[in-house]
């Protein structure tokens, strides 16, 4: 799907580096201070951005997309952009943007994307120029070598043009839910196959670096997103999933859920017997809250929940209890010490060493049947080298566990699954307000994620938000920092090591869906457009407003695109009200999601589920789902461990329709 064929103009490169020049500018500034200094007169090009951005798109994008890019530029060049002024370059980017919501979208994604580099990208010792002015250090390590953290995960390698493997068992995926399913059936002997998109990863490759990070980690390089640009996605795409990736907040599956699961179709979750497939997995995790401890940002937020009259707890983390809080900021590109308990390191382990074989790099082109039954499934494999083999896997039982986008998608490439394929998606969309504090928070320290209220989580019909916080990255961060000019946006990361985002974690009431395009990828479309959920999204605004305030911020912003902020002394209700009459439209305002759920969901109505209450396609025998997607509703929480209960659920459903138990 990569056309390498792909190259800008000169009149296109020139315009490129003029925009990226126009949201990270070289700034003149009257400074003492000589790294900030360097710092404002850095700019884009400087580091080779327009190059590296062309790069990218050139290597990821089709020939229609990477022709839009182009036609963007051509609309800039139509107002002779590369030969303005900084200031008029910066209004005529708001200009366009205002014109047209194709251009407020592509501008919006190549500024994103400047930035992200422009803090994120790493030199060849590892670090970036940008880092002294703001006060990130970096990593605090190497990650070990290869001899000091081995790879013991049974991988298959597969060559040619054209391979074929066999198996009992084809689980297509190896996170949350797939892990589990493959170590359950493997411990009774099955011959299981996993079947991963992103490749094998472990401490040796973890060097802390964001972007390369979200290169070699994250679904989409990390940079997902819905199809109109209104929520950003974070999924895991390595062998683990999201679990090598994800903050650890294991939360069990609240009762209320698994009865209005039960109610859908699912028995038995609302039994003594799944809270002990819950206990099972929380312990096989080492789930627990003796290693959690609270950073700085978690501690502001105590601070304000107390304030308020808020309860809060610390969260249960599956993590050794030897962890090293030192190394913990640094866990969303891969925890380098082993301290998290993923998937990688135990489902997937359990699972390699009963007999289980994996294969990475391999994308799943579509499930096999006969007879309404399933044969197996069909897949391309990418190679370093770039070459690829089309691999055929003969197996009479396949597990779709590829999460809640792909998983989706690989039934409609099927051509089965029913009506309800790719409908119901659930995206828990998360929102961060962000406070300056008057002592530096240095948020890229500690643990990500440590404590959690859900005060808020019931406030209509039991749709709310959980109140979190996360860690501070400056790559991840600085795309969603308002901009209104390039030197206004480098003033606020001059301020980085004094600020804190607090975030909300909100259950859907409204609902997603997953399509493909013309060229069979999956294409998210979700908006804000529930009545719920926007009253749930303005209120989640302000309650993060009114935490900070408590907690003694000295600034407050949103991460609306036009700057909305309070700066201690001013009129705190006015700037609420401002808050509540913001707008919340695409492009409107930073929204991102780690927990993408339903679109496979289980049911006992085939026009409105994928697969029955075992987890079994209602159109096709031997084909069960096997991960998120098969939520019937959103949990309103943190869904790993959800995931996994409800696989160990699913492998003695597989079990049980084989005559055979599962471990």
């Amino acid at each position: 799907m990569a056309v390498m064929a792909n190259a800008l103009t000169d009149e296109r490169q020139r315009t490129l580096v003029a925009l990226c020049d126009t949201f990270a500018p070289s700034v003149e500034v009257d400074t003492h201070d000589p790294v900030e200094k360097q710092f404002m007169a850095r700019s884009a090009s400087d580091m080779g951005l327009p190059a590296e951005i062309e790069g990218m798109l050139a290597e990821t994008m089709a020939g229609e997309e990477f022709e839009a890019v182009g036609g963007l530029l051509d609309a800039l060049a139509g107002h002779e952009f590369a030969g303005l002024s900084l200031e008029a370059r910066t209004q005529a980017v708001h200009d366009v943007s205002a014109s047209d919501a194709a251009a407020c979208q592509g501008l919006a994604a190549l500024r994103g994307l400047t930035l992200l580099l422009f803090y994120g990208l790493p030199d060849e010792l590892g670090g970036n120029p940008n880092w002294e002015a703001i006060g990130y250090s970096g990593p605090p390590e190497a990650p070990p070598t290869s001899e000091q953290a081995p790879k013991t995960i049974m991988v298959e390698e597969v060559d040619g043009p054209e391979a074929t493997l066999a198996a009992d068992v084809c689980v297509v995926g190896s996170g949350a839910g797939g892990s589990v399913i493959a170590a359950r059936l493997a411990a009774e002997g099955r011959n299981v196959l996993v079947l991963e998109m992103g490749q094998y990863r472990n401490e040796s490759d973890f060097k802390g670096l964001e972007l390369v990070g979200y290169q070699e980690l994250y679904y989409g390089a990390g940079l997902a997103t819905s199809e109109d640009g209104s929520i950003a996605i974070l999924a895991g795409s390595t062998l683990g999933g999201g679990t090598v990736v994800n903050y650890m907040n294991c939360i069990r599956t609240p009762d209320h859920i698994r009865s209005e699961w039960a109610r859908h179709g699912l028995e038995g979750l609302e039994d003594e017997a799944y809270t002990e497939r819950i206990d099972a997995v929380m312990e096989r995790l080492n789930a627990n809250t003796e290693a959690t401890k609270q950073n700085q940002i978690h501690r502001h937020l105590m601070a304000g929940l107390d304030a308020q009259g808020y309860e809060h707890r610390p969260i249960v983390r599956n993590a050794s209890l030897d962890d090293d809080a030192e190394f913990c900021g640094y866990c969303a590109a891969g925890c380098p010490r082993g301290c998290k308990r993923s998937a990688m390191k135990t489902w997937l382990q359990d699972a390699s060493d009963s007999g289980a074989r994996a294969v990475v790099g391999t994308h799943a082109d579509r499930i096999i049947t006969a007879d309404g039954a399933a044969t197996g499934v069909e897949g391309t494999v990418t190679h370093a080298d770039g070459s690829t083999t089309a691999l055929r896997v003969e197996a009479p039982t396949v597990v779709v566990a590829c999460g809640s986008i792909e998983s989706p998608a690989l039934l409609l490439r099927s051509g089965i699954g029913g009506p309800a394929v790719g409908k119901n998606l659930r995206l828990h969309q998360a929102f961060s307000v962000v406070g300056s504090y008057d002592e530096p928070v240095d948020g890229f320290r500690g643990q990500v994620q440590s404590l959690v209220s859900d005060v808020f989580s019931g406030l209509e019909d039991r749709h709310g938000f959980l109140i979190e916080a996360t860690g501070m990255y400056p790559a991840f961060f600085s795309p969603g920092v308002p901009w209104e000019s390039g030197a206004a946006h480098k003033q606020t990361m001059l301020g980085y090591r004094f600020l804190a985002p607090f975030i909300t974690v909100g259950r859907d009431h409204g609902a997603g869906e997953i399509v493909l395009d013309d060229l069979g990828r999956a294409v998210v479309r979700w908006g804000l457009d529930d009545e719920v959920d926007m009253r749930m999204a303005i209120r989640a605004q302000v309650e993060l407003c009114k935490l900070h305030e408590a907690a003694g911020a000295a600034e407050i912003f949103t991460l609306h695109t036009k700057r909305l902020a309070w700066t201690r002394g001013e009129d705190f209700a006015a700037f609420l009200e401002r808050v509540e009459s913001a707008p919340y439209g695409p492009q409107d305002i930073t929204i991102f999601t780690a927990h993408q759920m339903g679109a496979c969901r289980m049911g006992s109505d085939p026009q409105t589920s994928v697969a029955d209450g075992r987890g079994q396609l209602h159109d096709v025998s031997g084909v069960w789902i096997g991960d998120g997607s098969a939520f019937p509703t959103a949990p309103g929480v943190n869904p790993m461990i959800s995931i996994m209960s409800l696989a160990h659920r699913t492998a003695d459903m597989i079990a049980a329709a084989s005559g055979v138990p599962a471990g």
